[in-house]
C-alpha cells in the first residue's frame, strides 16, 4: 500500500510504500517533544517528492540520525538513519500521513532517553 505523507505546509511531500503494523512513541529529547509517533521503513521505500535541496535537516548527539523538517512550516515528517545491521531506514513521523486513523495503530513505547 501506497501512504502519502508531507509536512503543514506541503512542501515536503513523501510516498511510503508498506503496511503500518505498529510504531514507537519514543521519549529521547526530540521526539517527545515533537510527539513524533514513528513507523520504521527500508529507505528504498520512501520515494521523496521534494528536492533534497528544499529539507531542512537536523542532527544531534551522536548526529547519526537526520531529523528532516521543513524551513517554512517547521513540521518533521520523516527521518534517515542506519539500523542496527547497516541497512538505510526512513523513520516516518506517522503523524504526516494523510487519512491515517492513529487510534488503529499499535504503539510501543521506546525508551530513546536512556539510548
Amino acid at each position: 500500500m501506497i501512504h502519502r505523507a508531507s509536512c503543514h505546509c506541503g512542501r515536503i511531500a513523501l510516498e511510503i510504500d508498506g503496511e503500518i503494523g505498529s510504531v514507537i512513541d519514543c521519549n529521547c529529547s526530540i521526539c517527545q517533544r515533537r510527539g513524533h509517533l514513528l513507523w520504521f521503513v527500508p529507505r528504498a521505500s520512501v520515494r521523496l517528492l521534494t528536492p533534497e535541496a528544499d529539507i531542512g535537516t537536523y542532527t544531534f548527539n551522536k548526529h547519526v540520525i537526520k531529523h528532516h523538517f521543513c524551513p517554512h512550516c517547521g513540521c518533521g515528517p520523516f527521518g534517515e538513519g542506519v539500523d542496527p545491521a547497516g541497512n538505510a531506514i526512513a523513520a516516518i513521523n506517522i503523524r504526516c500521513i494523510e487519512g491515517i486513523d492513529l487510534a488503529s495503530v499499535q504503539v510501543h513505547p521506546y525508551d530513546g532517553r536512556s539510548k
